[in-house]
C-alpha cells in the first residue's frame, strides 16, 4: 500500500498499520529511509519558523536553514537510533518477543506518520508564532499523537513474531 495511504490510516489504527509493516519481514532500508524523509519533512516544518525569526529578530536565513538541515538530517538521525535503543533495552526484559528492528519500526514510521501534523504546526508557529494559543495546542496534540503511535507500534510489535 501506497505510504501515504499507510499514513491516513494510522490516524485511525495504528496498531494494524504497523502490525501491517512488520509482517513485510525485516526491511532496514525502508526503517531508515522513513526516518530520514520524517527528519527532511521535519526540517521543512522548521523553515517558517526560521523564517519568522529571522524577520522579527534579524539575523541571515541562509545560516539558519543551514542549521536546521544539518540538525535535522545529520544529528536528529542519531537521537532517534538512541531513543529506539533506549526502548528496546527497557522493554526486552517485560516482553521478550520484541526485536532491535521492531523498536526501530516503531520509532521511525510513527515519526514519519506524524508529518502532517509538523507540518502544520510549522506553518502555525510560522504565520502566528510559537506562543499562539492554536499553536500551542497543535504542538501539544502533535505530542501526544506521537506517544500514542509510538506506544501503540511497540505493543503490537512486541507481541508479533516477524
Amino acid at each position: 500500500m501506497a505510504v501515504s495511504q499507510d499514513i491516513v490510516r494510522m490516524y485511525r489504527r495504528p496498531a494494524r498499520v504497523v502490525r501491517s509493516l512488520y509482517t513485510m519481514g525485516q526491511r532496514e532500508d525502508l526503517a531508515i529511509a522513513w526516518l530520514m524523509i520524517g527528519c527532511l519533512l521535519a526540517a521543512v516544518a522548521g523553515m517558517p519558523i526560521a523564517q519568522r525569526d529571522v524577520v522579527m529578530n534579524g539575523g541571515d536565513i541562509q545560516q539558519r536553514i543551514i542549521y536546521l538541515l544539518f540538525s535535522s538530517l545529520l544529528l536528529l538521525p542519531l537521537v532517534f537510533y538512541l531513543l529506539a535503543g533506549i526502548a528496546f533495552a527497557v522493554i526486552k526484559p517485560f516482553r521478550s518477543a520484541i526485536t532491535g528492528y521492531g523498536a526501530r519500526l516503531a520509532l521511525f514510521w510513527g515519526w514519519l506518520a506524524l508529518a502532517p501534523l509538523m507540518l502544520f504546526y510549522g506553518l502555525l508557529a510560522g504565520i502566528n508564532g510559537p506562543d499562539h494559543p492554536g499553536t500551542v495546542l497543535v504542538q501539544w496534540v502533535g505530542v501526544a499523537v506521537a506517544l500514542w503511535f509510538w506506544i501503540s507500534g511497540l505493543i503490537e510489535v512486541s507481541k508479533a513474531k516477524s
